[in-house]
């Protein structure tokens, strides 16, 4: 039985689930539509995760509405602030994974996941810079999360979007992409290790250039040097981290654990994109060995995850 006054330890970053099932969804679409039943087994995790969605939105909602100051809370602190985007990129995320099966739905999330991408956009960066209580010992790769989301926006944005829109984002998500880039690469390297409990934040370095070039090859249409540049960027970093492994796998789990999903999900798309656009079978074959990493990763999130919650409840981020 649910406790509603669990909901004020409801993380944010719970939102970070439905990145990674949306981004399955994604990918599992992307993958399969070629052998004709892609959007068929898309649809089967789109529609679990737009309710997980709604449920999520609802105790979130109960939280602002009944413990304002746990809100308040979350959003003072350095880590925990990078994590209110997570929601507008789920809103976004489904509305690309509705666009083959309800384009009206997808346009309506597209522009609802768009309007609160800039809102919160301009708050995380007003609050970096100044509010004036960071240091560079709070980095970490999470702060990615505002800048993800505006590259995001473009990607179903070359569709549902006005055209100027998508670049619009396009433009600030990549901007931010390269000076974070350089920022978190100087604290991973000069300053003391991320707790284990930030660890699997580092996967999401891949997901920025893995987006932008979906992005720009839907704003363009041309797999041109930058478009091949963004993605053998996101290839090379997913290299790095999977020979990491041993060292992830031996993480006790927690809720970040899911930011090794999304990111894994947004390069399996860009692969598919990439044997689409040039018909390499190697393309192909990377493309299926990183959707089953990816429902690997999946299962094994979704099991701990659902164990997490019947020991603490809504009380995940004490896992």
């Amino acid at each position: 039985m649910l406790d509603l006054r669990e909901v004020e330890r409801f993380p944010v970053s719970a939102f970070s689930v439905v990145m990674g099932l949306a981004g399955l969804a994604l990918a599992l679409g992307a993958q399969t539509r070629g052998l004709g039943i892609g959007d068929a087994w898309a649809l089967l995790v789109t529609v679990p995760t737009s309710l997980l969605f709604l449920v999520l939105a609802a105790l979130y909602g109960v939280k602002v509405a009944r413990y304002p100051a746990a809100v308040r809370a979350e959003w003072a602190h350095p880590v925990k602030l990078a994590f209110f985007p997570t929601v507008a990129i789920s809103l976004t995320l489904l509305a690309a994974a509705w666009l083959p099966h309800a384009p009206t739905l997808a346009r309506a999330l597209s522009v609802a996941g768009c309007a609160l991408q800039l809102a919160l956009t301009l708050a995380v960066l007003s609050a970096w810079l100044f509010r004036g209580r960071f240091e560079v010992g709070h980095a970490n790769p999470a702060w990615f999360l505002p800048v993800v989301g505006n590259i995001l926006v473009a990607v179903p944005g070359a569709t549902l979007l006005p055209g100027e829109v998508s670049w619009f984002f396009f433009g600030v998500g990549l901007l931010f992409w390269v000076l974070l880039f350089a920022v978190l690469l100087h604290r991973v390297v000069f300053h003391p290790a991320l707790p284990e409990k930030l660890m699997p934040t580092f996967f999401i370095f891949i997901a920025p250039p893995a987006l932008a070039f979906l992005a720009y090859l839907g704003l363009t249409g041309n797999l041109d040097p930058f478009a091949r540049v963004t993605y053998y960027t996101a290839l090379f970093l997913t290299l790095l981290l999977l020979l990491q492994s041993p060292r992830f796998v031996r993480l006790p789990f927690s809720l970040s654990g899911w930011a090794s999903s999304f990111p894994v999900a947004t390069v399996t798309v860009a692969t598919s994109a990439m044997h689409a656009r040039t018909g390499h079978a190697f393309f192909q074959v990377l493309a299926w060995g990183l959707l089953g990493l990816l429902l690997f990763i999946v299962g094994v999130l979704v099991t701990r995850t659902s164990a997490v919650v019947r020991r603490h409840g809504l009380a995940l981020d004490e896992a």
